[in-house]
């Protein structure tokens, strides 16, 4: 069974093209390589012993995609993960991250309708609850103003695809609204590479610690928390490829209860910056040079989430701790620095 994965060779999207060949799918990538690199998909295959398909499209041009989805028509299912996602740089470039992640809703969207796939998988994120009143967070929680155009690429993406439902344009889909991934494979063949400075917590602490980085700024230590830093739900990028796995064949088999489901992938535990940089140096050993600076634009003070629909619904539930996060993230960025990079 064909499976359409967008953005396949990013972070995420390795990891789940992973998941899904080892279970027997057939997974054609599609990928514009603006954050990522090509060479990941024969790290892919010496993890799982096959190889998916690889075409580089832009999905937010009209005609490439097109182009691609009449290549592919015969797909099951899409997981939709391709989307600049940047906070600070969505702030700073708003009109960029909307002509991309919206245009490329539409297209898939549209070509969705043409050519009769029924299933999409959607990459949401928590983001789109903004600063919540409340918290936990549940799928019940209000969705607040964006902070930051991300977040309200994720808002306008979830409404684009209810009214897609509405109309019958397509016919079953699940937004996975997830909080904060980090970690790596166990094999330390994939992970998280973003291409030049780092925007994220986790790959900024490891190529500081690698020395690619002087320090890592913590923004902001006068939140409204215990150490005074932000609070984000950390979960391992592996935990959150399972579950996308499982909200495939939840639509795959017709075991949703409506068109369109939500779930919030988590830990359902909340963790300080400081929180994570304790932890590396606790799984690691090493010492993780830091300066704490003023707050960034589009931040949030804290957020995590209730993750119980997505344990009572889905089954599943994540099973690495914060130490296991950062332990696996430290081995990817050494393995790649001290091996994959110099090939």
């Amino acid at each position: 069974m064909k499976i359409i994965v967008t953005g396949g060779t990013g972070y995420i999207g390795s990891h789940t093209t992973v998941v899904l060949l080892q279970q027997g799918y057939d997974v054609v990538i599609v990928d514009n390589l603006c954050n990522s690199s090509v060479d990941v998909i024969d790290r892919i295959t010496q993890i799982t012993d096959r190889r998916p398909q690889f075409e580089k499209v832009d999905l937010s041009k009209e005609t490439p995609t097109n182009n691609f989805f009449q290549q592919h028509q015969d797909a099951a299912g899409i997981i939709h993960f391709a989307a600049l996602k940047a906070v600070g740089d969505s702030v700073k470039w708003p009109t960029r991250y909307y002509k991309n992640n919206l245009g490329s809703m539409v297209n898939i969207l549209e070509n969705m309708q043409q050519y009769s796939i029924g299933s999409l998988i959607f990459s949401s994120s928590c983001t789109v609850y903004g600063q919540p009143d409340k918290l936990p967070v549940t799928e019940d929680t209000p969705v607040q103003k964006a902070e930051a155009p991300y977040g309200n690429t994720k808002q306008i993406n979830e409404e684009m695809i209810v009214d897609a439902l509405a109309a019958n344009e397509i016919s079953n889909a699940i937004s996975l609204r997830y909080f904060n991934p980090v970690g790596a494979h166990d094999s330390a063949l994939i992970g998280e590479l973003p291409l030049g400075v780092p925007t994220n917590l986790m790959p900024y602490i490891t190529q500081t610690v690698i020395g690619l980085r002087q320090k890592v700024s913590v923004f902001g230590n006068d939140y409204d928390t215990e150490d005074g830093t932000a609070i984000r739900d950390y979960i391992h990028v592996v935990d959150l490829a399972d579950a996308h796995l499982v909200a495939l064949e939840r639509l795959l088999k017709g075991q949703n209860a409506d068109p369109y489901e939500v779930f919030n992938l988590g830990t359902g535990q909340g963790n300080s910056v400081l929180d994570v940089i304790k932890s590396f140096e606790r799984s690691t050993g090493l010492k993780v040079p830091y300066e704490i600076v003023g707050r960034r634009a589009g931040d949030i003070e804290k957020i995590y989430a209730d993750t119980q629909k997505a344990e009572n619904i889905l089954n599943w539930k994540t099973t690495r701790d914060l130490d296991q996060m950062t332990a696996s993230a430290w081995a990817w960025e050494k393995h790649y620095r001290e091996v994959i990079e110099k090939r």
